[in-house]
């Protein structure tokens, strides 16, 4: 009898021992994982692919950004389908409504475009810049990371601004969300507040599953930060991805 109380105790404490160093070695959990438990109602695959980009996009940067951005665009304009993360925290600091240019689509966004005058948005990751008091008020300039994608996007001054068409209210007369000329717009209310807290650096991706752009992508490709997997603005003699460009904008709108 006291054997088997000595075996049973035995027993016991291995279990304990082996479940703790089962905890202490299991991994911590992904940007990704933390995320997504933030913002349940971002969809995990896009936020995957947002991270990897953010991941391309800082090597070689002068600093890590603090800040992420994840913009859907596979999602109507009427659901809350823009995100805005604190990197250092890991914490979701905004979701809301977000615009897509007028010829990108009617509710739903079905084409995109790096041309000027073309009135779509864009895909792919960016950089915010600085702000500036423009037609729109308060806006911030965004710099394209992806050649034949998005890198014209401060030429065609394609910026994240407050417009009255991002409401509530239009969404219950019409069925959608206003348009805009290409930019990101979102609700007055929070506009000026959103974009000092991604002010100068922070990385924005916006996401819709195109399969020209999914291909072609320079951050979500496999070899991102080898010679051949080199993003334009890495060129040799040019700026790493995170820092300010000193392209000059075209009129804001």
């Amino acid at each position: 009898m006291l054997l088997r109380l000595r075996r049973a105790a035995l027993a016991a404490l291995c279990a304990i021992l082996g479940s703790g160093f089962a905890q202490a070695a299991a991994p911590a959990p992904s940007l990704t994982d933390t995320l997504a438990a933030a913002a349940p109602a971002l969809d995990r695959q896009v936020l995957a692919l947002a991270t990897q980009a953010l991941a391309c996009a800082a090597r070689g940067a002068d600093a890590a950004p603090r800040t992420l951005g994840v913009i859907d665009y596979s999602q109507p304009s009427t659901r809350p389908r823009l995100w805005v993360f604190d990197l250092d925290a890991q914490r979701l600091l905004f979701e809301e409504w977000v615009a897509h240019g007028r010829n990108t689509g009617q509710d739903r966004a079905t084409q995109f475009s790096n041309e000027a005058g073309s009135y779509m948005s864009s895909l792919g990751g960016f950089v915010t810049e600085e702000p500036y008091v423009g037609h729109n008020g308060y806006s911030l300039r965004l710099r394209g990371l992806e050649p034949g994608f998005n890198d014209r996007a401060r030429e065609r001054a394609i910026v994240i601004h407050g417009a009255p068409y991002v409401s509530q209210d239009l969404i219950r007369s019409q069925g959608r969300l206003g348009r805009s000329l290409g930019c990101p717009a979102v609700r007055p209310a929070i506009a000026r507040a959103l974009i000092d807290t991604i002010r100068d650096g922070a990385f924005v991706f916006a996401y819709y599953p195109d399969p020209a752009w999914l291909a072609g992508s320079r951050l979500l490709a496999p070899d991102c930060g080898t010679a051949d997997g080199r993003l334009a603005s890495q060129a040799p003699g040019a700026a790493p991805p995170l820092t300010r460009s000193a392209a000059r904008p075209s009129a804001p709108h």
